[in-house]
Order: structure tokens, then C-alpha cells, then sequence
């Protein structure tokens, strides 16, 4: 008669109710937990059945609890307690409500440049204070990386069983992490150093971007190939990511370590942009360059201004993204979008000057619909309420996809055009539609010449979506650049100001009949001179008004006066 297994022994922690399980590792399982003296707060309590420990397991959980209890940064899980009884080992950790950034990537099915760029600042940001530490995590994949909310998720590097203390310029042999996301030299050198990390964040982001891990494989035989092959990773070229973007991944992702990219290239690398993370600092040297440029755009010195706002938007946006509170962020938002505005009057301004200023690009600004780690609606809208896109559509995008598979134009299309659906989310509506536009030329070419059946039908449905929305997009940009070009003329000379000329260029006349744009080039030198031999004091309060002042900037961001809907909309109406 076989004998009976013995029963799991209950969990037993002080102080604690252990509620569901929310997930389990090789050695543990994690639970949801509340504290007995505060049922609001909650915690994650790892336990570690200590029966079935081995000895390398055993060094493995107490390396880990060693080094939590080292470490303490905005981006790493937190230790809160550890203790034990003749069952288990406890490991009380932070809990972590967004589940993991596994789970938001395969929602997404992939994510925007901006929302990747955000994403890895914040890695790095963890990873900089790990090596300061001397402690390499062996094990980054978007299981182990956590999102400390469901609503403007913060990633939270975890699991560091497999973490240890090492040098740059110290050795291991031993195998471990997983093989998805490891180094090809920990299978193939059997000897490694701490730049493995960063060929994982390489997969990590490469993942984020495009939807699966570059050696993505249907069996463990398959993936083992992948990684002994000499062969380096290729980056899609049929999806468009910045120069920046795509130099960070090739040297991530380099297979020989002595030409991968290193710590100290890799924290100042551009696209990571730790220089601009979100910080208190960062908040000083915002305001500090916000008050400069107030300073110079009441003396209109408008050359200067338009340099200290840029500069002050790149400390400002990756802030306004931090903010936890939702209030002070949408405060922070609306801040953020007017001075938006006025960099954007300021070149317009100074273009009709025939200046033209060469400026870093400023961060894009996502909804916080986009920063929610949900399940994103179908048809949930962005910013001005666009998306509108339906389930069938998704399927159709899908199944284009499919049956055109052997057509890698068609799939490069698609694909642009769905990064531009991605930009649309994030109400970056100047790239989206640039996507769109570039996607629908490439589309509307093959359409012509594909044969009548299924997939034609499919292209052409997906087509007339795409078109839709780029011309609602247009429309939102066309009103945008009015309103610009209005405050402009208002801040030139308010009494000779006129209504611009409507725009008739839509997409219809370019991808349709093809019928050409009507338009006429404005001479401005009467414009320019009558800017120059005004007072100065003539219409520089209009122009200014569209600020929040300044003065509410002393204590702190969240604490600004801003305009009224009103007062904002008076000024983009000025004749």
C-alpha cells in the first residue's frame, strides 16, 4: 500500500492574516498578506518551506534576505521583516499591487518608445545604486520586476535569490539565471562578470519594444541553439525606434562582453537619460531654469527663454510621470502642457524671425490611462478622446498580419502603423501621425496591386480605419496650430493680428484623389519690422498670461496657480 504524502504544515506568521496566494518560485511560494494591527496595509510574505531546502538553495535565501536588508532605493522591493518557525521561513517584503511587468507587457502585447524609456530610467536608476553596492542580480527578467501600483506603475526590481556581491572587475562560473534572458557567455564561457545584468535589461527592453524576447523559442532545445549559435541579434527594422533607442539595444545586446556596452557608458548613455530622472534636485534645477526663463519672456528675449523652457521640461516631464498623487499630477500635467505651449509660440515666433533653434526633444507626455497597469479598454479614449478603435479591428490588424506574412512590406507597414496606434495612446499625436502617414503610403501602394480575396479585403478595412484616425489627428494638430499661431500674432501685434487661413490639406487629397494643396507663401517682413520698433511693453503681458505664474513655483510644483479654462481660453482666442 503506497504511502500518504505528508500535508503542507499551515502558515503560521505573527502579526500577520495570510490571504491568497499571488504566486510561487523554485523553492517558495508568495502570499498575499495584512498586517492584524492595520488591515489596510498590505504586505507580500514569502515562505520558504524549509524542508525542502538543499544547501545551495539554502545560501540562495540567505544571500538574499543578507543583501534586501543592505539595500534600500525607490526602485528595488523593501524588506520589512524575516523570521521563522520549525516550518517555514518568512521573508516580509513590500507589496506590490501592479503584479509584474511580465503580466503588463502581454496586455499590451508591446509598449511605446516613451513608455519603454520611462521604464528602463527607472531600472537603471535601481541598477546604478546596485553597483554602487557591489550587488549583481544574475536573474533580471520582467517576471522578477514588479509594478508597485495598478495606476502610474513604479518598477520594483525582486527576487534576489540569485543575487551576489561582485565587482566589475570580479569573476563567477557558476550557471545560474534564466536562459531566456542570460548571457550567452554563462553557457558557452562558463565564466562571467557583472555585465551580464546589462545584456538582460537589453532583453528586458528589447521585449518591452517589440513583444517577445529576441531568442524566443517553442522548445529548451531550440533556445540552447539560439544562444550557442554565433549569430548577433538583429533589431526589426520593420518598426521605427529612434537612433538612441536602437543604439542602447545593438550594445546591450552585444554577444561578445568585451565590446558590450558598460556600466558607466550605459548610465550616461542618452536614451536612459538618468541626468533627468525624477528627483528633488532635479525639481530645483527645474524651477530654478523655469524662473530664468520668466525672467528672459518678459524681456522678450525670446531666444534665451525658449532654451531655459526645453531644458526645464526635460527635468519637469519625467517628474510629472513620478507623482504618485493623482491630483498634484494632473496639476503638474496642466503646468507642464501650457508651458508646452508657450515653447511652441516662442518658436513661431522667432521662426518669422528666421530664427530656427536646435533643441533637445522634449519627453513625451502619456495620458494616465496609458500609465495604468489594468487591462487597457479597446475602446477606452486617450487625452481628446480618440481611440477609437474596435475589437474587430484588432483581429482584422491580426489576421492581416498573418496572411501577409511572406510579405514583409506589408507586415513593415502594419507594424509602423500600430506603433503609431501605440503614440496615439499616448496622445504624442505628431508622431502618431507621422506613422500613420508613412505606413498608409507603403499600404495604399500594395492595395492597389493585390489581388481580390480575403486579404485584400482586410487591407482595405484596416486602411480606412488607419485614415480616420490620422484625420481626426490632423484635426486636433490643425486647431493646435492655430491657437499657436493666434497667441503668436498676439504677442507680435495684437491690432494687426488675422485668423490664418484654414488648412484644406487632408488626408483624403494626399492618399485619395490625390488632389494637391492649395497654398501661398505670406510675406512677413512688415510683421518683423513692426515687432521690432513696437514698445516692449506693448503685448508682452498677453503673451506671458498664458504662464502660470511663477511665484507659485517657490514652494513647490503641486502648490502652482494655474490659469482657468477660462483665462486659457481667452487667450487663445485673442485677435
Amino acid at each position: 500500500m503506497a504511502g500518504k504524502s505528508n500535508p503542507t504544515p499551515p502558515l503560521k506568521v505573527a502579526n500577520y492574516i495570510i490571504g491568497d496566494k499571488i504566486g510561487s518560485g523554485g523553492y517558495a511560494d508568495v502570499y498575499k498578506a495584512y498586517k492584524t494591527a492595520d488591515r489596510k496595509e498590505c504586505v507580500a510574505i514569502k515562505a520558504v518551506l524549509r524542508s525542502t531546502l538543499s544547501s545551495g538553495s539554502t545560501d540562495n535565501l540567505i544571500t538574499e534576505i543578507r543583501l534586501l536588508k543592505q539595500l534600500n532605493h525607490d526602485h528595488i522591493v523593501q524588506l520589512e521583516d524575516f523570521m521563522c518557525d520549525e516550518n517555514y521561513i518568512y521573508i516580509v517584503m513590500e507589496y506590490c499591487s501592479g503584479g509584474d511587468l511580465s503580466h503588463f507587457i502581454k496586455l499590451r502585447h508591446r509598449l511605446s518608445e516613451s513608455a519603454c524609456q520611462r521604464f528602463l530610467q527607472q531600472l537603471a536608476s535601481a541598477l546604478k545604486y546596485m553597483r554602487e553596492e557591489n550587488v549583481s542580480h544574475f536573474d533580471l527578467k520582467p517576471q522578477n520586476i514588479l509594478l508597485a501600483s495598478r495606476r502610474n506603475p513604479k518598477l520594483k526590481i525582486g527576487d534576489f535569490g540569485l543575487a551576489q556581491l561582485m565587482t566589475e572587475s570580479e569573476f563567477s562560473s557558476k550557471v545560474k539565471g534564466s536562459p531566456l534572458y542570460m548571457a550567452p557567455e554563462i553557457l558557452l564561457k562558463k565564466q562571467y562578470d557583472a555585465k551580464v545584468d546589462l545584456w538582460s535589461v537589453g532583453v528586458i527592453l528589447y521585449e518591452c519594444l517589440f513583444g517577445k524576447a529576441p531568442y524566443s523559442s517553442s522548445t529548451m532545445e531550440e533556445l540552447i541553439h539560439r544562444i550557442k549559435t554565433d549569430k548577433q541579434i538583429q533589431i526589426p527594422h520593420n518598426t521605427s525606434i529612434s537612433s538612441k533607442c536602437r543604439d542602447l539595444l545593438v550594445r546591450c545586446l552585444e554577444r561578445d562582453p568585451e565590446k558590450r556596452i558598460g556600466f558607466e557608458e550605459f548610465f550616461n548613455h542618452p536614451f536612459v537619460d538618468l541626468e533627468h530622472k525624477p528627483c528633488p534636485e532635479n525639481i530645483d534645477k527645474a524651477r530654478a531654469l523655469l524662473c530664468q526663463a520668466v525672467e528672459h519672456d518678459e524681456k522678450l528675449n525670446y531666444e534665451e527663454a525658449l532654451t531655459l523652457y526645453t531644458e526645464s521640461l526635460l527635468y519637469l516631464v519625467p517628474t510629472m510621470h513620478a507623482e504618485n498623487d493623482a491630483n498634484k499630477r494632473t496639476s503638474l500635467r496642466r503646468s507642464v502642457t501650457q508651458y508646452l505651449s508657450r515653447t511652441e509660440i516662442l518658436k513661431k515666433l522667432l521662426s518669422q524671425n528666421g530664427l530656427e533653434i536646435q533643441l533637445p526633444s522634449i519627453p513625451y507626455i502619456s495620458s494616465d490611462q496609458t500609465e495604468s497597469a489594468e487591462s487597457p479598454s479597446i475602446n477606452a479614449p486617450s487625452i481628446v478622446m480618440l481611440n477609437s478603435f474596435t475589437v474587430e479591428h484588432h483581429q482584422n490588424v491580426e489576421e492581416l498580419l498573418s496572411l501577409a506574412s511572406t510579405t514583409a512590406t506589408m507586415t513593415g507597414a502594419i507594424d509602423i502603423a500600430k506603433s503609431g496606434e501605440l503614440y496615439e495612446r499616448e496622445a504624442s499625436y505628431s508622431i502618431a501621425l507621422e506613422k500613420y502617414e508613412l505606413a498608409l503610403g507603403k499600404l495604399l501602394s500594395l492595395l492597389s496591386n493585390e489581388p481580390h480575396g480575403r486579404r485584400r479585403d482586410l487591407l482595405l478595412d484596416v486602411i480606412k480605419t488607419w485614415m480616420k484616425q490620422a484625420e481626426q489627428i490632423k484635426g486636433i494638430l490643425d486647431t493646435r496650430k492655430r491657437e499657436v499661431e493666434l497667441l503668436a500674432a498676439a504677442g507680435t501685434d495684437t491690432s494687426q493680428s488675422k485668423q490664418p487661413e484654414k488648412n484644406t490639406f487632408s488626408l483624403a487629397d494626399k492618399f485619395g484623389s490625390k488632389v494637391k494643396s492649395e497654398s501661398s507663401d505670406k510675406k512677413r517682413e512688415s510683421r518683423l519690422e513692426r515687432q521690432k520698433s513696437r514698445s516692449r511693453n506693448s503685448s508682452a503681458s498677453s503673451i506671458i498670461s498664458v504662464l502660470t505664474p511663477i511665484s507659485g513655483l517657490a514652494s513647490s510644483f503641486q502648490s502652482t496657480k494655474l490659469l482657468t479654462e477660462a483665462d486659457y481660453e481667452r487667450n487663445c482666442s485673442l485677435q
